[in-house]
């Protein structure tokens, strides 16, 4: 395994741990918890094999930590991600999930999805949670994020601004880079993951040089058919 992917991997478990923007670092270990718990959900069993998951009405079989609309948007988003809309998204804001929270809790899922499933493949245990670190969240929202063209607020490169942090440094500011860009730290910390798991942005893009001992259209056979497998029409 090498020593950038298991360094990048450590640097993301730590970052789980840590108070975020909008959640705290108990929260934040929550949420990862509650993601793994997903899997387990008997209501998110039902809901995939129906035709629609507002066909099958219940209760989530959670861990009892966090509040309930919490809940649903983790194991929706965990186990049924291919199907979720914005009216699922508006109902959520509706009955009181910030959306500045909702865009950090998809950070923390999608860290968690990466690294269990490259353990899983490897055909090792999931890592052990991190303990929470003591803190509080920034709460400080980008100044130039604004609703464009995603269900949620985005910040555009050209509206980064000096108070910022770099967030597109070293990456194009394609829309996949924007998703998380309401909650900047969140852009930061998964791509960081991105870079030694897949390949970093300007790698990706020398179609010249191969930098892993897949070449780069192993790699994309890959990415297309997990792609194909997760209904991701990205």
């Amino acid at each position: 395994m090498r020593t950038e992917l298991t360094e990048a991997q450590d640097r993301a478990w730590a970052r789980l741990a840590a108070p975020g923007t909008w959640w705290t670092g108990a929260e934040r270990v929550a949420i990862a918890a509650e993601a793994r718990q997903a899997l387990l959900c008997r209501l998110c069993a039902e809901r995939a094999q129906a035709l629609t998951a507002n066909a099958v009405s219940g209760t989530h079989d959670s861990l009892g930590v966090l509040d309930p609309v919490v809940v649903e948007a983790v194991h929706r988003i965990r186990t049924d991600s291919g199907r979720l809309s914005r009216r699922w998204l508006d109902d959520l804001l509706g009955q009181g999930l910030a959306v500045e929270c909702y865009v950090e809790l998809v950070g923390v899922i999608a860290t968690v999805i990466a690294i269990d499933t490259f353990a899983l493949a490897l055909g090792r245990p999931p890592r052990a949670l991190p303990r929470p670190q003591p803190g509080v969240p920034s709460q400080r929202r980008p100044v130039g994020a604004r609703n464009d063209r995603a269900w949620v607020p985005t910040l555009a490169p050209e509206d980064v601004g000096p108070d910022d942090p770099p967030l597109y440094a070293g990456l194009a500011g394609m829309n996949i880079h924007r998703a998380l860009s309401l909650v900047p730290a969140e852009v930061i910390g998964f791509f960081d993951l991105d870079a030694a798991m897949y390949l970093p942005d300007r790698q990706l893009r020398d179609y010249g040089t191969e930098y892993r001992a897949l070449t780069h259209a192993q790699i994309e056979l890959l990415a297309a058919r997990l792609s194909a497998l997760n209904r991701c029409v990205y």
